[in-house]
């Protein structure tokens, strides 16, 4: 599947659904307290993305085999890396919570996610926020032509595994545009020996695709839950997640899911 590069007018509106994404994410990030559920997150990332004139991206979101994803929002709690559902779960202070949204405006997505805790985190969880989103930012700093996805992909893995820390394998970013997922699939480490392990391909001007890293600060094996959408770490260790979508230009990438 090719790339679809987007034109100047298209980034336009991905900026504005990056908009309505960002400002769902800071109404959840200030309402996150021990007590809450992650149900009422949703409700509130919800709502902020219909009062801008914007559907919920993942509510319905199909997959093979599976119920199709049924909230606006997914809640992924301390082992759980990414596509928590969010229910009666309360947060319980001492938690760490990634929270993931997206929104379809104008017939473009908009997609981002964050990790934070809940209430004061240890310095060992700090520690690997820190990094986790500090790992996005050097993947969107490396998003520079004349570059590559493989030269983001190395970038995020040789910072994250630098300091420590496991990345998922598994799951990465992807192309976003009139779709959730399109290509490029934007992994978050690269392989020395299979050079064909993921697809590269060049940087142009006009792609847009979120990078996502995901750092877990034990070993990278996961585990999919029962529900078909939950996937968790095989060995319970914790785990972050943050992402930004991104135009890529003839200089500095745009950061398309800022409020």
């Amino acid at each position: 599947m090719a790339v679809k590069l987007k034109t100047p007018d298209e980034i336009v509106i991905m900026r504005e659904a990056g908009r309505i994404v960002a400002r769902a994410l800071q109404a959840m990030r200030e309402a996150v307290r021990p007590g809450i559920t992650t149900a009422e997150l949703d409700r509130i990332a919800e709502t902020v993305i219909r009062d801008h004139g914007a559907t919920p991206a993942f509510l319905g979101y199909p997959k093979p085999d599976a119920p199709a994803f049924p909230a606006t929002i997914t809640a992924s709690v301390n082992n759980e890396l990414v596509h928590g559902i969010p229910g009666n779960r309360v947060l319980q202070e001492g938690d760490i919570i990634s929270l993931d949204t997206g929104c379809h405006y104008k017939g473009y997505v908009g997609d981002a996610a964050f990790t934070m805790s809940v209430g004061e985190a240890s310095p060992a969880v700090q520690r690997l926020l820190d990094v986790t989103e500090q790992a996005l930012h050097v993947g969107i700093q490396a998003s520079v032509l004349p570059r590559s996805i493989s030269d983001v992909a190395k970038a995020i893995q040789k910072f994250v595994e630098g300091k420590g820390y496991s990345l998922a394998r598994e799951y990465g970013g992807h192309g976003v545009g009139r779709e959730m997922h399109e290509e490029p699939f934007v992994p978050n480490w690269w392989p020395a020996k299979r050079k064909r392990y993921h697809r590269d391909y060049p940087l142009q001007i006009g792609m847009t695709y979120a990078i996502e890293p995901m750092v877990i600060a034990g070993r990278p094996a996961l585990i999919e839950l029962d529900d078909h959408w939950t996937v968790v770490t095989k060995d319970g260790s914790l785990c972050a997640h943050f992402e930004h979508t991104i135009a890529v230009t003839n200089g500095e990438p745009i950061i398309l899911t800022l409020p």
